[in-house]
């Protein structure tokens, strides 16, 4: 197993000029809060991350209106949102898109879930901001950094069924000048479960991974700040056999992310440029206990991003984005020897404040990415609040994928030829408050075009190719309650998603698409005591492209439970209940989750 270490060699020139502006909260990715006030986004606080600890893959499931298909429970993992591909939705981290080079997507298992400040999900296309691969969404992997708070610390430990383990480690320090971060946690299982109903062993199926986190913030003056954010992740994932006979195989994964910053800010003007270096390399052993069975890759990527905001007047502001990188990947027995990429993008936005109760912005982008032809994009967007009760926002987009080295390069069936993806969206958001409650109810509609697949020839290789159109649309409502008295709280959240999401050749449903996905989530609190309730029901779902029966998931509805005590002011004590029905079910064709499994957890704060 390689491992990585941290390592710097950024050195910063920094310099004032007239202004006076005092530097309050620094978000490392600096677009997050703009999004926010004309996307659809949904912000996870850490302590509601907590109530899934296992996996980023649960919390996906049970907290947010996407569909999560697991090759079995912390196994391979990956999105479908609003009816689209994994490669149609971007994982950023801190405000750098980290999808792979190789694949165009991300293992959702295979990124640290714990150590941010918040993890979000942002609604519909994004790629002015967030370039390739934002298309049905993306997820936001984010950090910040505030000043004079003090010395606070965390710890947090879970031990589960199937011997799994689950612990975390959280420190940060902040006074008027700096600010210092730091988190260490380790995940791992044996995840040797049965479903005897289905005579399903789930043999092979251990996994180890740790994250480190860290970060800090110096404020050289009152307009002047420099920072880093850096990120290591390692992991070990074993694949699940379907028979006893089968051959053991597994996958390692090694990732350092980088990121060093100055942002500036006076009465006109703010800058944020920042400097990221991408390392990530894997290694598939098709024969677990042969180390000749060997393949796998790596790529490097470096990042420079400027983000330039201009004051015009009180009431309106342009927003400049430019980003060149450089990319570098081996591969190992995979037809891919070694291939470079250099892109870039440049993008303009204006946003205006001055209509009373109206808020509007409109951007476009221009894509460069050697070696293939990149298209140019747009968004329009507005934030309307019509009455205290009722507040509407609106956006349309073009975004756009391009190709991965996979797609372009691995031998057999990649195809430089290729084009990339396009999408054309439209939706609106309508908001509702009244007194305690909430409601959003959100339409959408998605058109992409030269989708990238792969599918079989004449002789039955498989190869990459765009297969022409994909219509999506859907509708994701959600309703909130929410309520304090002197000794009891409550909260809770009902959602629904429909997505209907056809191929244009067949008129035929994407696979791993629900038409309905259902959630529920309900918390209560009185004194010391609290429980927490999630559950989700997915309708059926084909797992292939025909719509065929016999390769239909059938629906599901899971609920966990969970309790917890306060014994002291900074200690937590809890007990959850995963599948508390032991429903038997799956998300993804072959490959079965478990049925009824406990957790025990500590949370300690200092």
């Amino acid at each position: 197993m390689k491992r990585l270490f941290f390592y710097f060699s950024f050195i910063f020139p920094v310099f004032g000029f007239a202004q006076e502006a005092v530097i309050d909260t620094v978000f490392v990715d600096s677009q997050f809060e703009n999004a926010k006030n004309f996307s659809k986004i949904k912000v996870i606080k850490s302590d509601d991350v907590l109530k899934n600890a296992s996996s980023l893959s649960d919390l996906l499931s049970f907290q947010t209106p996407i569909y999560i298909k697991e090759n079995g429970r912390g196994m391979v993992s990956s999105p479908s949102f609003r009816g689209t591909t994994a490669q149609q939705t971007a994982f950023v981290w801190n405000g750098i898109n980290i999808n792979s080079q190789f694949l165009g997507q991300s293992d959702i298992n295979n990124i640290s879930l714990l150590g941010y400040d918040n993890i979000a999900v942002k609604s519909g296309g994004g790629s002015v901001l967030y370039g390739s691969g934002a298309i049905g969404g993306s997820i936001h992997l984010n950090n910040s950094f505030g000043y004079n708070k003090g010395f606070k610390g965390q710890v947090f430990s879970e031990y589960a069924s199937f011997e799994t383990s689950n612990s975390l480690l959280k420190t940060s320090f902040s006074n008027d000048k700096f600010s210092f971060q730091f988190a260490v946690n380790h995940n791992r299982s044996k995840n040797n479960y049965e479903v005897e109903e289905r005579n399903y062993v789930n043999r092979n199926g251990a996994y180890d991974n740790t994250g480190v986190n860290l970060g800090f913030a110096y404020k050289v003056d009152d307009k002047n700040e420099i920072y880093s954010q850096s990120q290591i992740f390692d992991a070990i994932q074993n694949y699940p056999l379907l028979s006893e006979f089968s051959t053991p195989s597994k996958y390692l994964s090694q990732s350092f992310k980088s990121i060093v910053g100055w942002y500036f800010k006076n009465e006109n003007f703010k800058n944020d440029f920042k400097v990221a270096h991408l390392k990530d390399d894997y290694q598939y052993y098709m024969n677990s206990n042969f180390a000749a069975s060997e393949s796998g890759g790596g790529t490097k990527q470096f990042i420079l991003k400027d983000d330039f905001k201009y004051q015009i007047n009180a009431n309106s502001e342009l927003n400049f984005l430019g980003e060149v990188s450089q990319i570098e990947a081996l591969g190992v027995k995979t037809g891919i020897d070694s291939v470079k990429r250099r892109q870039g993008s440049a993008a303009l936005l204006y946003r205006d404040f001055s209509i009373k109760n109206f808020n509007w912005e409109v951007g476009a982008k221009k894509e460069f990415v050697e070696g293939v032809k990149s298209p140019f994009l747009f968004s329009v967007a507005g934030n309307y609040s019509a009455a205290d009760f009722y507040a509407i926002k609106f956006s349309a987009s073009k975004n756009f994928r391009a190709p991965s080295f996979n797609d372009l390069y691995w031998k057999p069936g990649g195809n430089e030829d290729l084009k990339p993806e396009t999408s054309y969206q439209f939706e609106v958001s309508n908001n509702f408050k009244w007194k305690s409650l909430t409601a959003t109810v959100t339409p959408y509609y998605m058109d992409i075009i030269n989708m990238l697949r792969w599918v079989p020839g004449k002789n039955g290789m498989y190869h990459a190719t765009n297969t022409g159109e994909v219509k999506s649309y859907g509708v994701e409502t959600q309703l909130g309650l929410e309520k304090k008295y002197q000794n009891f709280s409550y909260r809770t959240m009902l959602s629904y998603a429909f997505a209907k999401s056809e191929d244009q050749a067949n008129k035929k449903q994407l696979p791993y698409v629900p038409y309905h996905k259902v959630s529920l989530a309900a918390e209560f609190n009185y004194k010391i005591f609290g429980l927490h309730l999630q559950s989700i029901w997915n309708s059926k779902i084909f797992s292939d492209g025909d719509e065929s029966v016999q390769y239909i998931i059938d629906p599901f509805y899971v609920i966990n439970l969970g309790a917890d005590v306060q014994v002291l002011k900074s200690l937590k004590l809890g007990v959850k209940v995963n599948n508390l029905t032991s429903e038997v079910y799956r998300t993804v064709y072959a490959y079965y989750m478990p049925k009824r499994n406990f957790a025990v957890n500590m949370n300690f704060n200092f």
